[in-house]
């Protein structure tokens, strides 16, 4: 028998890396932004009941009243509406019950000293699904005055306005 020489392996064209690999984002408080400076993101996990899961795979939840406490040494997230399940029987949740969060130790002692020493808050800023587990995307965040609203506003004005200047003369 005489040797067959192996053909090389075409290589498979790289995809560029997607940020929300394996994510699934379900609600988003798009409020925060325009009512909160962010000053620093953290992740949480989520301890839920299992309609409460399946509601948000369904994509049935609303944060935009909801915020985060601090109480015991234990992280909780109050006012985050998760609507029943559709196909739930009698055996449903409260959707608006108060709901722990999972973090670290070290990570609740940290925003507990932040909140209780420099006035700030815990604001949701998003519901999604990692790797089949919910999460939470909690940020500490100082409220904006309403003056810092309308000079934001009309910083946003006045970069539109020049850039449609600069497009006019290009």
């Amino acid at each position: 028998m005489t040797p067959v020489a192996k053909k090389p392996k075409a290589e498979k064209p790289q995809q560029p890396a997607r940020p929300n690999r394996g994510r699934k984002i379900v609600a988003e408080n798009r409020q925060v932004p325009y009512k909160y400076h962010v000053l620093e993101r953290f992740e949480a996990g989520m301890v839920l009941s299992g309609t409460e899961v399946k509601a948000l795979r369904e994509g049935r939840a609303i944060l935009r009243d909801a915020y985060a406490l601090i109480k015991a040494g234990e992280a909780w997230l109050l006012n985050c509406h998760i609507s029943a399940y559709s196909h739930s029987g009698y055996a449903g949740h409260d959707p608006l019950r108060t709901r722990k969060l999972l973090l670290h130790r070290e990570q609740i002692n940290k925003l507990r000293g932040r909140v209780e020493e420099k006035g700030l808050t815990l604001v949701p800023l998003r519901l999604y699904f990692k790797n089949g587990r919910a999460k939470c995307e909690l940020a500490l965040a100082k409220g904006k005055k309403v003056f810092d609203r309308r000079e934001e506003a009309r910083r946003r004005v006045l970069d539109r306005e020049t850039e449609q200047e600069l497009k006019r003369y290009r």
